[in-house]
Protein backbone atom coordinates (compact mmCIF):
# COMPACT_ATOMS: atom_id res chain seq x y z
CA UNK A 1 0.00 0.00 0.00
CA UNK A 2 1.27 3.40 1.19
CA UNK A 3 4.32 2.41 2.89
CA UNK A 4 8.04 1.11 2.17
CA UNK A 5 10.16 -1.13 4.64
CA UNK A 6 9.60 1.04 8.00
CA UNK A 7 12.06 -1.32 9.96
CA UNK A 8 14.98 -1.17 7.92
CA UNK A 9 17.68 -3.95 8.08
CA UNK A 10 21.04 -3.45 7.43
CA UNK A 11 22.92 -2.47 4.16
CA UNK A 12 24.12 -5.87 2.32
CA UNK A 13 24.89 -6.71 -0.98
CA UNK A 14 22.55 -7.47 -3.36
CA UNK A 15 22.38 -11.10 -4.61
CA UNK A 16 21.04 -13.16 -7.26
CA UNK A 17 20.39 -16.50 -6.90
CA UNK A 18 18.85 -19.10 -9.35
CA UNK A 19 15.85 -21.30 -8.64
CA UNK A 20 15.80 -24.88 -9.10
CA UNK A 21 17.57 -25.52 -12.14
CA UNK A 22 18.85 -23.80 -14.66
CA UNK A 23 17.02 -20.22 -15.59
CA UNK A 24 13.39 -21.05 -17.10
CA UNK A 25 13.31 -19.42 -20.28
CA UNK A 26 10.30 -17.70 -21.57
CA UNK A 27 9.93 -18.37 -25.34
CA UNK A 28 6.59 -16.84 -26.27
CA UNK A 29 7.00 -13.18 -25.95
CA UNK A 30 4.73 -10.75 -24.82
CA UNK A 31 2.21 -8.08 -26.26
CA UNK A 32 3.42 -8.53 -29.79
CA UNK A 33 7.40 -8.89 -29.57
CA UNK A 34 7.33 -6.90 -26.13
CA UNK A 35 8.84 -8.84 -23.29
CA UNK A 36 7.38 -8.24 -19.71
CA UNK A 37 9.27 -8.88 -16.53
CA UNK A 38 7.27 -8.93 -13.27
CA UNK A 39 8.79 -7.48 -10.41
CA UNK A 40 7.77 -8.77 -6.90
CA UNK A 41 9.07 -7.12 -3.77
CA UNK A 42 8.52 -9.19 -0.38
CA UNK A 43 9.64 -9.39 3.02
CA UNK A 44 7.82 -12.40 5.46
CA UNK A 45 5.53 -14.42 2.54
CA UNK A 46 5.82 -17.73 2.94
CA UNK A 47 2.18 -18.14 3.32
CA UNK A 48 1.10 -16.36 0.00
CA UNK A 49 4.24 -16.59 -2.45
CA UNK A 50 3.73 -20.20 -3.51
CA UNK A 51 0.12 -19.83 -4.34
CA UNK A 52 0.84 -15.99 -5.90
CA UNK A 53 3.71 -17.57 -8.09
CA UNK A 54 0.99 -20.34 -9.49
CA UNK A 55 -1.37 -17.87 -10.23
CA UNK A 56 0.55 -15.49 -11.96
CA UNK A 57 2.48 -18.20 -14.04
CA UNK A 58 -1.40 -19.40 -14.64
CA UNK A 59 -2.25 -15.70 -16.12
CA UNK A 60 0.65 -14.61 -17.07
CA UNK A 61 2.45 -17.49 -18.18
CA UNK A 62 5.01 -15.51 -20.64
CA UNK A 63 6.55 -13.19 -18.25
CA UNK A 64 9.37 -13.20 -16.65
CA UNK A 65 8.78 -13.17 -12.81
CA UNK A 66 11.65 -11.80 -10.33
CA UNK A 67 11.27 -12.14 -6.99
CA UNK A 68 12.85 -9.68 -4.49
CA UNK A 69 13.50 -10.83 -0.87
CA UNK A 70 14.33 -7.92 1.87
CA UNK A 71 15.83 -10.52 3.90
CA UNK A 72 12.92 -12.93 4.71
CA UNK A 73 13.58 -14.79 7.94
CA UNK A 74 10.67 -17.55 7.13
CA UNK A 75 11.61 -19.15 3.98
CA UNK A 76 10.09 -17.36 1.41
CA UNK A 77 12.89 -16.87 -0.77
CA UNK A 78 13.25 -20.42 -0.93
CA UNK A 79 9.69 -21.49 -1.58
CA UNK A 80 9.59 -19.02 -4.46
CA UNK A 81 12.88 -20.57 -5.96
CA UNK A 82 10.34 -23.43 -8.03
CA UNK A 83 7.91 -20.53 -9.81
CA UNK A 84 10.40 -17.56 -10.57
CA UNK A 85 12.68 -17.43 -12.97
CA UNK A 86 15.08 -15.01 -10.25
CA UNK A 87 15.38 -14.37 -6.52
CA UNK A 88 17.24 -11.19 -5.68
CA UNK A 89 18.22 -10.57 -1.78
CA UNK A 90 19.01 -6.82 -0.73
CA UNK A 91 17.86 -5.07 2.46
CA UNK A 92 14.58 -4.32 3.33
CA UNK A 93 13.00 -1.14 1.57
CA UNK A 94 10.08 -1.80 -0.92
CA UNK A 95 11.98 1.35 -3.49
CA UNK A 96 15.71 -0.53 -2.90
CA UNK A 97 13.53 -3.88 -3.77
CA UNK A 98 12.25 -3.20 -7.08
CA UNK A 99 14.93 -1.27 -8.04
CA UNK A 100 17.63 -4.19 -7.86
CA UNK A 101 14.49 -6.20 -9.37
CA UNK A 102 14.36 -4.02 -12.38
CA UNK A 103 18.11 -3.59 -12.71
CA UNK A 104 17.90 -7.29 -13.18
CA UNK A 105 15.14 -8.03 -15.21
CA UNK A 106 15.60 -8.88 -19.01
CA UNK A 107 11.98 -7.32 -20.03
CA UNK A 108 11.16 -4.27 -22.52
CA UNK A 109 8.12 -3.48 -19.91
CA UNK A 110 8.35 -3.83 -16.08
CA UNK A 111 5.40 -4.60 -13.77
CA UNK A 112 5.39 -3.85 -9.98
CA UNK A 113 3.66 -6.19 -8.15
CA UNK A 114 2.51 -6.89 -4.53
CA UNK A 115 1.89 -10.86 -3.02
CA UNK A 116 -1.12 -9.86 -2.30
CA UNK A 117 -3.15 -9.64 -5.46
CA UNK A 118 -5.04 -11.30 -7.63
CA UNK A 119 -4.63 -10.94 -11.53
CA UNK A 120 -7.34 -9.86 -14.14
CA UNK A 121 -7.69 -12.57 -17.25
CA UNK A 122 -6.13 -10.95 -20.28
CA UNK A 123 -3.66 -8.86 -18.11
CA UNK A 124 -0.59 -8.76 -20.86
CA UNK A 125 -3.12 -7.63 -23.31
CA UNK A 126 -4.22 -5.22 -21.07
CA UNK A 127 -0.76 -3.61 -20.58
CA UNK A 128 0.02 -3.84 -24.18
CA UNK A 129 -3.11 -1.85 -25.39
CA UNK A 130 -2.15 0.36 -22.94
CA UNK A 131 1.10 1.05 -23.67
CA UNK A 132 0.35 0.86 -27.75
CA UNK A 133 -0.38 4.61 -26.74
CA UNK A 134 2.97 6.46 -27.43
CA UNK A 135 1.17 9.57 -25.60
CA UNK A 136 1.10 7.02 -22.64
CA UNK A 137 4.08 6.89 -20.30
CA UNK A 138 2.95 4.43 -18.08
CA UNK A 139 -0.31 2.48 -16.17
CA UNK A 140 -1.57 0.83 -13.86
CA UNK A 141 -4.81 -1.44 -12.91
CA UNK A 142 -7.27 -0.15 -10.76
CA UNK A 143 -8.05 -2.24 -7.71
CA UNK A 144 -11.11 -4.30 -6.18
CA UNK A 145 -11.72 -5.18 -2.73
CA UNK A 146 -13.71 -7.75 -1.74
CA UNK A 147 -17.61 -7.22 -2.40
CA UNK A 148 -18.14 -6.84 1.56
CA UNK A 149 -18.47 -4.98 3.80
CA UNK A 150 -19.74 -1.45 2.33
CA UNK A 151 -16.57 0.13 3.76
CA UNK A 152 -14.50 -1.78 0.86
CA UNK A 153 -16.35 0.02 -1.82
CA UNK A 154 -15.44 3.36 -0.03
CA UNK A 155 -11.82 2.57 -0.45
CA UNK A 156 -11.10 1.21 -4.01
CA UNK A 157 -13.27 4.51 -5.31
CA UNK A 158 -11.48 6.51 -2.60
CA UNK A 159 -8.58 5.60 -3.86
CA UNK A 160 -9.17 5.58 -7.58
CA UNK A 161 -10.58 9.50 -7.93
CA UNK A 162 -8.94 10.85 -5.21
CA UNK A 163 -5.86 9.06 -6.86
CA UNK A 164 -7.02 11.36 -10.48
CA UNK A 165 -7.07 14.27 -8.30
CA UNK A 166 -3.94 14.40 -6.20
CA UNK A 167 -2.43 12.41 -9.27
CA UNK A 168 -0.98 9.41 -6.92
CA UNK A 169 -1.32 5.96 -6.83
CA UNK A 170 0.22 3.41 -4.55
CA UNK A 171 2.06 -0.14 -5.37
CA UNK A 172 -1.17 -2.00 -5.01
CA UNK A 173 -1.94 -0.71 -8.36
CA UNK A 174 0.06 -3.06 -10.50
CA UNK A 175 1.87 -0.19 -11.78
CA UNK A 176 3.55 -0.52 -15.04
CA UNK A 177 5.78 1.39 -17.75
CA UNK A 178 8.50 0.53 -20.26
CA UNK A 179 12.10 -0.51 -19.01
CA UNK A 180 14.28 2.38 -20.92
CA UNK A 181 11.92 5.07 -19.63
CA UNK A 182 12.24 3.74 -15.74
CA UNK A 183 15.90 3.80 -16.42
CA UNK A 184 15.56 7.23 -17.74
CA UNK A 185 13.80 8.53 -14.61
CA UNK A 186 16.31 6.45 -12.05
CA UNK A 187 13.84 4.35 -11.19
CA UNK A 188 11.45 4.40 -7.55
CA UNK A 189 13.27 7.17 -5.24
CA UNK A 190 15.28 5.21 -2.43
CA UNK A 191 12.49 6.80 0.30
CA UNK A 192 11.36 4.64 3.54
CA UNK A 193 7.58 5.66 2.50
CA UNK A 194 5.81 7.35 -0.78
CA UNK A 195 8.05 5.94 -3.03
CA UNK A 196 5.13 4.51 -5.33
CA UNK A 197 3.75 7.56 -5.23
CA UNK A 198 6.56 10.09 -5.95
CA UNK A 199 7.50 7.20 -8.91
CA UNK A 200 3.90 7.60 -10.28
CA UNK A 201 4.13 11.44 -10.14
CA UNK A 202 8.02 11.27 -12.17
CA UNK A 203 5.72 9.08 -14.62
CA UNK A 204 3.10 11.96 -15.01
CA UNK A 205 5.48 14.55 -16.05
CA UNK A 206 6.62 12.39 -18.93
CA UNK A 207 3.14 11.56 -20.34
CA UNK A 208 -0.46 10.59 -19.75
CA UNK A 209 -0.37 7.70 -16.79
CA UNK A 210 -3.55 5.33 -17.80
CA UNK A 211 -5.62 2.89 -15.95
CA UNK A 212 -6.42 -0.51 -17.34
CA UNK A 213 -10.28 -1.57 -17.73
CA UNK A 214 -9.62 -4.29 -15.63
CA UNK A 215 -8.87 -4.61 -12.25
CA UNK A 216 -6.58 -6.14 -9.56
CA UNK A 217 -8.26 -7.60 -6.62
CA UNK A 218 -6.67 -6.58 -3.43
CA UNK A 219 -6.45 -9.16 -0.34
CA UNK A 220 -7.79 -7.11 2.67
CA UNK A 221 -5.68 -8.60 5.01
CA UNK A 222 -4.16 -5.25 5.87
CA UNK A 223 -7.62 -4.13 6.94
CA UNK A 224 -8.57 -6.63 8.81
CA UNK A 225 -4.89 -6.61 11.11
CA UNK A 226 -5.53 -2.97 11.97
CA UNK A 227 -9.16 -2.17 11.35
CA UNK A 228 -10.96 -0.83 8.02
CA UNK A 229 -11.96 2.40 9.00
CA UNK A 230 -9.01 3.36 10.57
CA UNK A 231 -7.26 2.30 7.90
CA UNK A 232 -9.06 3.70 5.13
CA UNK A 233 -9.07 7.65 7.46
CA UNK A 234 -5.54 6.77 7.80
CA UNK A 235 -4.35 5.97 3.97
CA UNK A 236 -6.76 9.31 3.31
CA UNK A 237 -5.17 11.55 6.37
CA UNK A 238 -1.52 10.51 4.79
CA UNK A 239 -2.42 11.03 1.25
CA UNK A 240 -3.61 14.27 2.06
CA UNK A 241 -0.92 15.43 3.92
CA UNK A 242 1.47 14.12 1.33
CA UNK A 243 -0.52 16.15 -1.19
CA UNK A 244 0.27 19.34 1.07
CA UNK A 245 4.00 19.03 1.33
CA UNK A 246 4.15 17.67 4.69
CA UNK A 247 7.93 16.08 5.18
CA UNK A 248 8.09 12.16 4.47
CA UNK A 249 9.79 11.62 7.88
CA UNK A 250 6.44 12.61 9.02
CA UNK A 251 4.44 10.88 7.15
CA UNK A 252 6.71 7.39 8.07
CA UNK A 253 6.26 8.54 11.84
CA UNK A 254 2.47 8.45 10.91
CA UNK A 255 1.95 5.73 8.78
CA UNK A 256 3.85 3.79 11.91
CA UNK A 257 1.29 4.80 14.45
CA UNK A 258 -1.76 4.33 12.13
CA UNK A 259 -1.32 1.76 9.39
CA UNK A 260 0.66 -1.11 11.09
CA UNK A 261 -0.46 -3.69 12.98
CA UNK A 262 1.00 -4.04 16.38
CA UNK A 263 3.22 -6.84 15.49
CA UNK A 264 4.56 -5.08 12.74
CA UNK A 265 5.48 -1.48 14.47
Amino acid sequence: MIGAGINSLDDMNASVTAGVGAKRENSVPSSEGTRISIIVPVWNEASLIRPFLQHVRERAPETEIIVVDGGSCDGTAELAEKFADQIVTTRRNRAVQMNVGARAACGDVLWFLHVDVELPAQCLDEIGRTLNDPNVAGGYFRIRLPQSPFVYRLTDSFAHYAGILLRMRCGDHGIFCRRQLFEDLGGFPETPIMEDVEFFRMLHRRGRVAHTRKRLVVSPRRYEEVGMLRLTLAYGLIATLYAGGVPLRVLRWLYARTCCSIKNR
